[in-house]
């Protein structure tokens, strides 16, 4: 069995992680638009061509096929959308895409769809703004207070996000976020409403948890696996501890059962003094606080192989050690030369 991680970016634990559950029964190909950390510790890489270049499905496919590649897995969110529409395409060839269905990716890169889809649900979110105007006129109700959060529509990591303190402030950063947006790729999928591609949230002060909601591959629920926040970087989580907190664990079921996502769905929320779990974001791949279930004994690459498989899955593959504190590293790396790996 070969495996193709896309976008792998600096994911190197993951493509390790999936090494490791195959045991040497095939290899872990990585790719990337830039050469990057993962693909430097993968069996095979490749460079690709940008994700909304026409040519990226069709290089991906013969990639593949020339490798004998029979799972394709993406692991950033604007490849998800792209991968998702081409599954059938790629299925007649004999490769497996591991991704949810279009709808759900859109509903979880699109944070105005987020929103929708939590409130529609009864799920607890911060209140959302589509427009400088309403959030303006919400604030002057005394609906809500500064400060606020003000977000790229379709956004990853922490590009455009910013904290305004005053009418005069969010004025100011929102057109600061109009102009990241644009000089940043975020650009092509904003492109979809360009006169609304930012939201407004309220800011919500109280404790950050990361949920791993883990379905099979048929979209039936296994678990939610809980962690506390305890640093974060870039819009990442750089430290976390496991924990059992049935609240969240409710959450996370309930979540998983009305959007039936494939796999790993990455989960943001924010419990404030009452415990009552706001939801903040959903992310329809692995996330960046997977590493810290997978420390605590959690094993999903392995679980999604035995899937793959036609094999029945230990449901150990999904206990959980509570109590586990994790902390990301800064592994510096040399390299005289790059070659194009292109092909």
């Amino acid at each position: 069995m070969n495996i193709l991680l896309t976008s792998a970016g600096r994911r190197s634990y993951l493509v390790n992680y999936f090494k490791e559950a195959l045991q040497g029964q095939g290899m872990i190909h990585a790719s990337n638009s830039v050469w990057s950390p993962a693909l430097e510790v993968a069996d095979k890489a490749v460079i690709t061509p940008l994700i909304y270049d026409e040519s990226y499905i069709e290089f991906v496919m013969n990639y593949c096929l020339l490798n004998n590649i029979s799972v394709v897995i993406p692991l950033f969110d604007i490849d998800l959308p792209i991968l998702s529409g081409a599954k059938n395409d790629f299925e007649k060839k004999g490769i497996k895409i591991l991704v949810s269905d279009l709808h759900v990716t859109q509903i979880c890169n699109d944070k105005w769809e987020t929103y929708k889809f939590l409130s529609n649900h009864g799920f607890f979110i911060p209140q959302t703004f589509l427009s400088l105007r309403d959030c303006l006129d919400s604030i002057s109700l005394g609906k809500i207070s500064f400060p606020v959060m003000i977000k790229p529509r379709w956004g990853m990591g922490s590009i455009g996000i910013n904290v305004a303190e005053n009418r005069r402030e969010l004025e100011i950063l929102y057109k600061k976020t109009t102009k990241e947006i644009n000089k940043s790729y975020l650009k092509y999928e904003s492109a979809a409403a360009v006169k609304a591609a930012i939201v407004i949230q309220e800011k919500l002060f109280g404790q950050e948890y990361g949920l791993d909601i883990i379905n099979d591959l048929n979209k039936n629920y296994i678990v939610t696996l809980v962690k506390r926040k305890l640093a974060m970087r870039s819009g990442e989580t750089d430290s976390a501890i496991t924990e059992y907190n049935p609240t969240l664990m409710n959450v996370g079921e309930k979540i998983s059962k009305r959007l039936g996502h494939v796999l790993n769905l990455d989960v943001d929320c924010i419990c404030l003094g009452d415990n009552k779990p706001y939801v903040i974001e959903l992310n329809c791949r692995f996330g960046g606080h997977y590493p810290f279930s997978h420390i605590a004994g959690v094993n999903l690459p392995k679980a999604i192989v035995k899937w793959i498989a036609g094999e029945v899955v230990n449901k150990d593959y999904f206990d959980i050690e509570y109590g586990v504190t994790g902390f990301k590293e800064m592994v510096i790396k040399k390299k005289k030369l790059i070659s194009d790996v292109r092909g």
